[in-house]
């Protein structure tokens, strides 16, 4: 009987309405979390007025968000390789809804800090999954492409929040952080349903014995994007055996040691630097680099970084991709630290904004293509758990740092963002147009 692999049904789908489809419901949800995360920084000084707190007490919401989202990324990465995708992705969106909308509603400081603790960790739980399950719907032709393209959706959050801090404090409404933490939580609750409607990956049903369901999905998928279905006669081949499928055994050991370290020492600079630069804008700034304005300026300035990575990862590659850009960012951040005037401050932001975002734009596209299936989400937990602890130190020790000058605290972003860029010249490996295994 004739066969035919998982990469060549894909292959032959191409990418297309399907994966539209897909990747609306996805970037909904991606959109909603990036909210969540960035919520820490431009809700701080509102909920320490609300509970007569300082702005450190206030970023202890952050620290317990992000202690969530560790736990959450280590837990649901290993239970999706386990169970499956789909299901997790279910439990997840609808969890970050639930715990977001109480967050609203939180009648004091403590009760806010533990739901925080859990929408962080079903935050935590979704961002990883939701890579891994996407990844594995397309054609490897152009996935560093799409994959850059969901990214991007980060870009859509970070705007959306800026812009409902922006208009919260112009209208000056008491307790603005409600009314931001209700922001974040709409798209998650329009996820939920629309989450429903997507199907368990086929690679990962493959793997599990399940092929006449996997073969289900792809005539759907080939159907949908203009193709013909599978001839009734052919058969998914079954995937080669993988030798290891642990992330820290075998020929996975050094690339999950490079790659892993790059997500905490990006995490640390790009979470230190948005946790503190939007209460720290929005008040004092630096001339006309001051207020939310400005900051919706920083927001937009990300999405030609995206733009741009997911040119690079394509024509040059996912590792020159992402040293490049880990580059820039160290670039832009001294640009900041010799800063003189206020044009070059204004010009340093929104190059770091630029770069950072198109590195982790790379870093998401390179990741999930190191791991074979079988380890892949849990890959990706691993991944945003490491993220998840730079996110958890940044507010706190950083905030020493800044405490005695901001300038030494960007100066050292610089510096873990160039060992970032060493440690990807170390990964042993390129994935473009690389098959899922």
């Amino acid at each position: 009987m004739a066969t035919i692999t998982i990469d060549e049904a894909l292959d032959r789908a191409g990418a297309g309405s399907y994966q539209k489809r897909l990747i609306g419901i996805f970037g909904l949800v991606w959109a909603a979390d990036a909210m969540q995360v960035l919520a820490v920084g431009f809700t701080a000084a509102s909920i320490a007025a609300s509970f007569g707190l300082t702005v450190p007490q206030a970023l202890q919401t952050g620290t317990l968000f992000f202690l969530g989202m560790l736990l959450g990324a280590l837990g649901f990465g290993r239970l999706a390789d386990r169970i499956g995708r789909r299901n997790v992705l279910i439990v997840t969106v609808s969890c970050d809804a639930v715990f977001g909308i109480l967050s609203v509603f939180a009648p004091d400081f403590t009760i806010l800090l533990l739901l925080r603790f859990l929408t962080g960790a079903a935050v935590g739980g979704t961002l990883p999954v939701d890579y891994a399950m996407m990844a594995e719907f397309l054609p490897s032709k152009n996935r560093g492409r799409w994959l850059v393209l969901l990214e991007g959706f980060w870009a859509v959050g970070t705007l959306v929040v800026a812009l409902a801090a922006w208009i919260t404090s112009l209208a000056g409404v008491e307790d603005a952080w409600r009314y931001i933490f209700a922001v974040t939580a709409v798209p998650a609750l329009i996820g939920v349903g629309l989450r429903f409607l997507v199907p368990e990956s086929p690679l990962y049903l493959v793997r599990s014995g399940r092929s006449d369901e996997a073969k289900s999905i792809l005539d759907q998928i080939l159907v949908v994007n203009g193709k013909l279905p599978l001839p009734s006669g052919y058969q998914l081949a079954s995937p080669p055996p993988i030798d290891e499928v642990r992330i820290f055994s075998g020929a996975l050991r050094r690339r999950s040691l490079m790659i892993l370290a790059i997500w905490f020492l990006v995490s640390v600079s790009y979470y230190g630097v948005f946790a503190w630069i939007p209460p720290r804008l929005a008040g004092e700034g630096f001339g006309f680099v001051r207020g939310y304005g400005f900051l919706v300026l920083i927001a937009l300035a990300q999405l030609p970084g995206y733009a741009l990575a997911a040119y690079g990862v394509e024509k040059w590659g996912r590792r020159p991709t992402l040293i490049g850009f880990c580059l820039l960012s160290a670039a832009g951040c001294t640009l900041f630290v010799i800063g003189g005037s206020a044009v070059m401050v204004g010009g340093a932001l929104l190059l770091m904004s630029f770069a950072l975002l198109g590195t982790w734009g790379a870093l998401y596209a390179f990741t999930p293509e190191l791991y074979p299936t079988a380890s892949r989400a849990t890959g990706m937990g691993a991944a945003g758990a490491m993220a998840r602890f730079g996110g958890l130190l940044a507010p706190s020790l950083v905030g020493l740092i800044v405490a005695q000058s901001f300038g030494l605290a960007v100066a050292i972003f610089a510096a873990l963002l160039v060992l970032a860029a060493i440690a990807g010249f170390l990964i042993d490996t390129e994935t473009r147009q690389v098959s899922l295994a």
